[in-house]
């Protein structure tokens, strides 16, 4: 079986379903995109641990990890394994020392948890035959809705056409960084992880960090 590398390209809110997101990944090695739309819960996992946010309490994820960690198991990597019927099926391939085994989750789950170990992304050519887009029918979608939609406002456009969310409106280059520096505790204070990642976005972009 052969396996194809991915990596996350983009993470924003879903323009077809209230309350989820796209989860877009690029294969490593090639041009295609697998949007996999996702629960608000694991995208705010997935996104603070790219973002680097240590939350005031552990989450489910950071508690499978301490958990692992304490068992002596470890995680050598997510597969993304099959697709049936729309839905993605995924295994995280663990070892603890001696044996190998595969534990079934989520592709949302298996990623978050994944993130948290460092280890690789994969997926097999049937998913991404089936489910990938290729890179010019994305750019074509996203040109599309530069024309057709004059706001930020859901268009409805379709599930595997997302874009990386854009840059945050609020916080604007009307606020200084002192007062965003305090507006991310306290975003950080109340949990709200996806606040917090799109304020830290804003002040590496002003300390030219951002990438």
């Amino acid at each position: 079986m052969k396996k194809l590398q991915l990596e996350i390209l983009g993470l924003s809110s879903s323009q077809s379903q209230s309350g989820s997101f796209a989860l877009i990944l690029g294969e490593k090695h090639g041009n295609r995109r697998l949007p996999i739309i996702i629960g608000m819960f694991e995208a705010q996992s997935i996104a603070i641990q790219i973002e680097k946010i240590n939350p005031n309490r552990p989450l489910t994820h950071d508690l499978f990890k301490s958990f692992a960690e304490q068992v002596h198991v470890t995680v050598l990597e997510v597969l993304i394994s099959d697709l049936k019927e729309g839905v993605f099926y995924s295994k995280i391939v663990c070892s603890d020392g001696a044996t190998t085994f595969d534990l079934d989750s989520r592709p949302s789950d298996a990623i978050a948890i994944g993130l948290r170990f460092g280890v690789p992304i994969y997926t097999v050519e049937s998913v991404m035959s089936e489910a990938g887009i290729i890179l010019s029918d994305l750019d074509d979608a996203a040109d599309a809705d530069d024309e057709d939609d004059d706001t930020d406002e859901d268009d409805g456009g379709e599930e595997t056409t997302a874009k990386p969310a854009a840059e945050p409106r609020d916080p604007s280059g009307q606020v200084s960084a002192e007062e965003l520096s305090k507006m991310l505790a306290q975003a950080l204070e109340r949990e709200d992880y996806e606040k917090a990642a799109k304020i830290r976005d804003e002040l590496n972009k002003r300390n030219g960090n951002k990438e």
